[in-house]
C-alpha cells in the first residue's frame, strides 16, 4: 500500500476503528428515512442522486415527498418533466432530475422495474457514476464494495495516513485504501444493513459529514480520535483540501439559470409561462440572460416559445 505521497503505509488498528465506528454508527446515526432497511432500492438510488452536492438535511423532505409520488422507477418514467423539475424544487443542478428520470425509463423498460443488481449494469443506466453505483451495491444490496466519497476519502486519509485528501478526482492510492480497509463480511450477518462493509461505510461517510469535516473537525467528539494519525500529529495542512478556490455563485450563470427556474416552478396556478418581459426583469444583463435560457434550453430544462416566453417542457 502506498500512502499519497508514494511511500510504503503501513496500516494500523483497522479493526479497533471499524468497532469504534460501528458503535458510535448504531447510536448516533442520523435518522434519515431512506437508512436501515426502510427504502426500496429504487428509493436508496434516488437519496443517493439528490444528495450529489446537497447537504442530506436538505434532501429529507424533497425525497419523502418524491417517493410518495413516484414510488417506483415505472412511476416516474412515466411522468410529464414539467412535473418531475418543480418537484426538485432548490435542490440545484436540476438537470439531475431529468437524468433520473431518464434512469427510470431504462429500469423500467430494460429491467422490468427491478433497479439492477451488479455494479457495471449500475454503472450503464444514464447518470450513474462510479460513486452511485458503489453506493447502491453496499446501501440498498448489501454487497461488500468500497464506497468512495469527499467525506470517506477525508477520514481516510486522516484517520490512517495523517494527511489530508485533497479536492479533485479520487487517486489511485485513496480508491488503494479504501479498499484494503474495509471490513469482510460475517454470513451470520444477514439483513444487508447490518453486514460489516455496509456499516463501514455510512459509519465512514457520516463521520466525515458531521464529525470529521473539512474545516472544523470535532476532534474531541470523534469515537476514533485514539488511533487517528491525523490528530496525533497536530492536524497538519488542516483544511487544505482544494486545489482550486470556490467558484462565487453572485453574478454567475449558475445564479441566472436557478432565477429562471425558480420563476417557472412558481408560477401562478393556470398558467404555464413567464413572458419575455418578466424575464428581463429577472436579470438586468439581458446578454448574459439570455445566454443563460439558451443553455436551459439546450440542457433541456425549459422550452423557449415563438414569443420568446419561456415555459418547463412538457
Amino acid at each position: 500500500m502506498n500512502d499519497t505521497n508514494g511511500n510504503n503505509a503501513e496500516i494500523e488498528n483497522v479493526e479497533a476503528v471499524a468497532v469504534a465506528l460501528a458503535e458510535w454508527w448504531h447510536a448516533s446515526a442520523r435518522d434519515l428515512p431512506w437508512r436501515f432497511g426502510r427504502a426500496t432500492p429504487w428509493g436508496v438510488l434516488v437519496s443517493e442522486v439528490m444528495s450529489q452536492q446537497t447537504q442530506m438535511s436538505r434532501v429529507v423532505p424533497y425525497w419523502n415527498d418524491w417517493m410518495e409520488r413516484w414510488p417506483d422507477a415505472a412511476a416516474l418514467a412515466g411522468a410529464a418533466k414539467s412535473d418531475v423539475i418543480t418537484a426538485w424544487g432548490r435542490l440545484g443542478y436540476p438537470r439531475r432530475a431529468l437524468r433520473l428520470q431518464e434512469c427510470a425509463r431504462v429500469v423500467a423498460s430494460d429491467y422490468g422495474n427491478e433497479l439492477p443488481q451488479t455494479y457495471d449494469e449500475l454503472l450503464a443506466l444514464p447518470g450513474i457514476g462510479d460513486y452511485t453505483a458503489s453506493a447502491v451495491m453496499s446501501f440498498a444490496f448489501g454487497e461488500r464494495i468500497a464506497v468512495v466519497d469527499t467525506n470517506i476519502r477525508r477520514v481516510l486519509s486522516r484517520v490512517f495516513l495523517g494527511v489530508e485528501s485533497l479536492g479533485g478526482a479520487a487517486s489511485p492510492a485513496e480508491r488503494a485504501l479504501a479498499k484494503q480497509v474495509l471490513p469482510q463480511d460475517s454470513a451470520s450477518k444477514c439483513r444487508r444493513f447490518d453486514r460489516s462493509s455496509v456499516v463501514w461505510n455510512q459509519s465512514v461517510m457520516e463521520l466525515g459529514a458531521i464529525v470529521c469535516t473539512a474545516k472544523s473537525p470535532l476532534c474531541e467528539a470523534c469515537p476514533v480520535s485514539s488511533w487517528c494519525v491525523f490528530l496525533r500529529d497536530g492536524r497538519p495542512g488542516l483544511g487544505e483540501r482544494r486545489t482550486r478556490p470556490r467558484q462565487r455563485f453572485q453574478g454567475t450563470d449558475r445564479q441566472v439559470r436557478g432565477l429562471v427556474m425558480n420563476a417557472l416552478r412558481n408560477l401562478p396556478e393556470g398558467e404555464i409561462a413567464v413572458d419575455r418581459k418578466s424575464l428581463e426583469r429577472l436579470w438586468n444583463d439581458h446578454i448574459q440572460l439570455d445566454r443563460c435560457i439558451a443553455s436551459l434550453d439546450e440542457d433541456g430544462l425549459i422550452e423557449i416559445l415563438p414569443n420568446a416566453d419561456v415555459r418547463l417542457p412538457v
